[in-house]
């Protein structure tokens, strides 16, 4: 599966806010454009999307800027995602070759082999939070290492049952 740069830069710009809740802070717009490299225009999309969602507020005046909507332990990943993906709707749209609709509408081969890739990517990144990506690349890998290696402890025991 593919991250999208909507999704990357969305994960991104909400661990940037995360790490400023962590300080007690606020990031205006042109802030979290800067630090992420990207641009204002973009990040300002982004924000909407989030800000719709209810994953950021944003506050006005000389103090404001964006903050999660929620402590970033109570913010998952497939949440994130789920926002800011392209549903298999959309996928199956996007792929129709010179035609205006896709041949295989009625009976797809294809679409139940995206739609559970999707559920098994959304069921991962639900055990995942944005205070969970705080900190060093070592720091996360090693906590992702243990997730993975908890899940399969519990799913070979499920199996001996």
């Amino acid at each position: 599966m593919k991250i999208s740069a909507q999704e990357e830069y969305g994960l991104r710009c909400l661990l940037q806010l995360a790490r400023a809740e962590s300080e007690g802070e606020t990031l205006t717009l042109s802030q979290i454009a800067r630090r992420e490299g990207v641009s204002v225009a973009n990040a300002g999309k982004l924000m909407w999307i989030l800000n719709k969602a209810g994953l950021v507020q944003s506050q006005r005046g000389t103090k404001g800027g964006y903050h999660l909507a929620r402590p970033a332990s109570e913010i998952h990943l497939n949440e994130v995602i789920r926002v800011l993906d392209e549903r298999v709707e959309s996928h199956c749209k996007s792929y129709t070759g010179v035609l205006d609709a896709c041949v295989h509408t009625g009976d797809c081969g294809i679409r139940p082999v995206i739609v559970e890739l999707h559920q098994i990517v959304d069921d991962a990144l639900s055990g995942i939070t944005l205070s969970q990506l705080l900190g060093t690349e070592a720091k996360v890998d090693a906590m992702l290492h243990r997730i993975q290696r908890t899940k399969q402890r519990s799913d070979s025991s499920v199996l001996r049952a």
